[in-house]
């Protein structure tokens, strides 16, 4: 499995939340919505960026491999 990227650039981590179905406000299907709380910096350290997807429930696998695709 590929390690989370170190110092990610902020664009490329927002579209790859964007590929997992989030937005400003994400809606889920249910009708809730999931908070994403993430630093407005331009790069995203590591450490940050692997508390993002645990608090968000998105599986590890999930964001790396859409990280990937971006």
């Amino acid at each position: 499995m590929a390690h989370f990227p170190v110092d990610a650039p902020r664009e490329r981590v927002i579209k790859t939340f964007e590929r997992l179905g989030f937005r400003l406000v994400r809606e889920n299907p249910d009708g809730t919505r999931t908070p994403l709380t993430m630093p407005n910096h331009r790069r995203i350290k590591g450490s940050t960026l692997r508390t993002i997807p645990t608090q968000a429930r998105i599986p590890r696998e999930a964001f790396m491999e859409a990280y990937e695709q971006v």
